[in-house]
C-alpha cells in the first residue's frame, strides 16, 4: 500500500530524514513515535509533496509519488491532516470537507456519499457543518481536519501529532473515531506522528521510533 524506499531529505546542506525505509500493508496502523525536530512532520510533508524529497522513492501502491506533483497526490488516495490544522475560516464546515473533493472534480453525488461516510466514522461533525470555520475551538478543528482526511483519504491517511493539545474527552472521541474507520474502512492505511507515545493508547498496531531523522 504505502512504502518507502532509502528517503532522504535535507534542508540546505542539513539531512533531515535519513534514508528511511518502511512497508505498510493495506489495514495497518502505524505511528511514529519521536521529539520535537526528530522529523515527523517532515516525513508526512514528504509523502505529501510539500517538501521535495532529495533522494530515495515514494509509492502508493505502484504510483510513484516523487513523479506526482502535490496537488495531484490526492488523486492516488492520501487525505492528510496537519498538526495546525489549515482550516478555513470564512467557509462552513461542510464546506471544508467538501471542498478537496471539489478539486477532484468528483460529482455532488459522490461527495454527500463520502460526506456521510465520514459522518458515521465522526459524528461530532454532524452538528457543526454548518458552523463557520471561524466559529471552532482548536480541537473542533482536529476533528475537522480529520474529517477532510477521511473524505479523500481512500488508501492513506497521515495524521500529524493529532492528539496534541486535545482535551481527555475530544482525545477519546478522536481515539473511538479512528476505532470505527479500523472498521468500516478496513483497508485504509494510517500513518499518525506524535510526540508522546502514552497519547495513543492501543490504537497503533505498529510503533516506529523515529531519533534525527532516522527510524531506530
Amino acid at each position: 500500500m504505502l512504502s518507502l524506499d532509502r528517503l532522504c531529505v535535507s534542508f540546505g546542506h542539513s539531512p533531515v530524514l535519513r534514508s528511511l525505509s518502511l512497508q505498510l500493508s493495506a489495514g495497518t496502523t502505524l505511528a511514529v513515535v519521536g521529539r520535537n525536530g526528530a522529523g515527523k512532520t517532515t516525513l508526512l510533508r514528504s509523502i505529501m509533496g510539500l517538501i521535495e524529497a532529495t533522494s530515495g522513492g515514494m509509492y502508493v501502491d505502484e504510483v510513484n509519488l516523487r513523479t506526482s506533483p502535490a496537488h495531484l497526490r490526492t488523486h492516488v488516495g492520501l487525505g492528510y491532516a496537519p498538526e495546525d490544522r489549515v482550516i478555513f475560516p470564512t467557509m462552513s464546515v461542510q464546506e471544508n470537507l467538501s471542498l478537496p473533493c471539489e478539486i477532484l472534480q468528483l460529482s455532488a453525488r459522490q461527495i454527500q456519499e463520502r460526506l456521510n461516510h465520514v459522518v458515521d466514522v465522526v459524528p461530532q461533525l454532524q452538528p457543526m457543518l454548518s458552523r463557520s470555520g471561524a466559529a471552532l475551538s482548536g480541537g473542533q478543528g482536529k476533528m475537522v481536519a480529520l474529517g477532510r482526511a477521511l473524505m479523500v483519504g481512500t488508501k492513506v491517511v497521515l495524521l500529524d501529532e493529532p492528539f496534541q493539545g486535545l482535551a481527555p474527552a475530544l482525545a477519546l472521541q478522536y481515539a473511538q473515531a479512528l476505532g470505527r474507520l479500523r472498521t468500516t474502512r478496513p483497508d485504509v492505511c494510517v500513518l499518525i506522528t506524535e510526540s508522546n507515545a502514552a497519547l495513543l493508547s492501543d490504537i497503533p498496531n505498529q510503533v516506529l521510533t523515529i531519533e534525527r531523522g532516522s527510524f531506530v
